[in-house]
């Protein structure tokens, strides 16, 4: 089969106007590194989060009223001046919804931070040394893995008179980092022996400087996953430890609200406002930590990211239909863009070549390959 050169010219790249290689706007290299907010479930946890936040900061300055102020308006269902009821002594329980989000927000941050800094140190560290000293920090995290955390939590909160948020914080950091080290130990097995990690080593670079510089960086999205983990944890063993009644019941947090609204049968009496706007606020609370969290596996995994995306544009205009573990096929318009499909391997006979399973569509109607022309 004759191919003329203008058929050439459009198949093969470097041949004619194909020559000159795409340069991509710098517009769209930066919306690379913010791909993880433009995620829609991890930009609405986030949104949410923040919220959160801002409440925690301005919530004791906003609030219509103490949160231990009695009045004579007992049990008063939700209205204009008082949005979200009284309780059985006549206090607002807006105001302590607003002032208990500090506790709940401070309590989960700091316990994350300190339970992810210990699980980087331990679990990183046992990782890249090996030997003695992974065998002995393994058996530590083990230690701590098999220990029930809320039990134990629970019996040193106890122990301590008038134990504060941060006392619970830090018990309950100090006590669920073990899962998080195993993840990242076995992470970092992995990681240190790869190619770009041996070359550091060879060319005489520090141990802490191949540490931070070229493991951490890969281990990111671990331990950010990790620290919301741990955060969703803190969060729910603070209020569980409040509604039980282990924790200071004279610090508001949500816990706080649910443990009097339980003690005074609230729900017996129908007063649903005591606990319905508590209950909604760890709920909101607990999904956008979680988006968050499925926004970072999204990131991390090709799979996840690319599945459901449907078709997406190619820089010319074409539509390109993504498939997970397949090659994309691009599909010119007639009129302007011949058409280029690429076969899965698997579609061809093992005997061929791998040169053999890739047509191109020259000009309409015909195509050139290794099996020969077709109509």
């Amino acid at each position: 089969m004759t191919v003329t050169p203008s058929s050439i010219e459009q198949v093969i790249p470097g041949q004619g106007s194909m020559a000159q290689p795409s340069v991509k706007p710098a517009s769209k290299a930066k919306r690379k590194r913010f791909r993880f907010i433009a995620n829609g479930k991890a930009a609405t946890g986030l949104i949410v989060l923040g919220i959160y936040v801002l409440i925690a900061i301005i919530g004791p300055w906003i609030s219509p009223y103490d949160p231990d102020l009695i009045t004579a308006d007992k049990l008063q269902a939700p209205s204009g001046s008082h949005w979200f009821g009284t309780d059985h002594l006549g206090k607002d329980i807006f105001s302590q919804i607003l002032v208990g989000a500090r506790g709940v927000v401070v309590v989960g941050a700091i316990a994350g931070i300190v339970a992810t800094v210990l699980s980087v140190l331990i679990g990183v560290t046992s990782g890249y040394l090996g030997g003695a000293a992974d065998e002995s920090l393994s058996a530590v995290s083990n230690v701590f893995l098999v220990i029930p955390g809320l039990p134990l939590i629970i019996i040193v909160t106890s122990t301590i008179t008038n134990a504060g948020d941060i006392v619970v914080a830090l018990v309950i950091g100090c006590t669920s980092w073990a899962y998080g080290a195993r993840v990242l130990r076995a992470q970092t097995l992995s990681l240190r022996r790869r190619d770009y990690v041996e070359a550091s080593r060879a060319t005489g670079e520090k141990t802490w400087r191949i540490v931070l510089f070229e493991i951490l960086p890969n281990l990111t999205a671990i331990i950010a996953s990790s620290f919301v983990g741990t955060v969703i944890f803190a969060v729910m063993s603070e209020i569980t430890l409040a509604f039980i009644g282990i924790s200071s019941v004279s610090t508001w947090n949500w816990g706080t609200i649910l443990f009097w609204a339980q003690g005074q049968q609230a729900l017996a009496q129908g007063a649903w406002w005591w606990f319905v706007p508590a209950g909604l606020a760890i709920a909101f609370l607990g999904t956008a930590l979680s988006l968050i969290n499925f926004g970072i596996d999204e990131f991390v995994s090709p799979r996840l990211r690319t599945s459901g995306a449907g078709s997406r544009r190619a820089p010319n205009g074409d539509k390109v239909t993504m498939r997970v573990g397949f090659t994309p096929v691009i599909r010119g318009r007639a009129d302007t863009t011949p058409e280029i499909e690429i076969k899965h391997p698997r579609d061809t006979d093992a005997r061929d070549d791998a040169v053999g399973s890739v047509e191109y569509a020259a000009i309409e109607g015909h195509s050139t390959g290794t099996d020969g022309a077709k109509p």
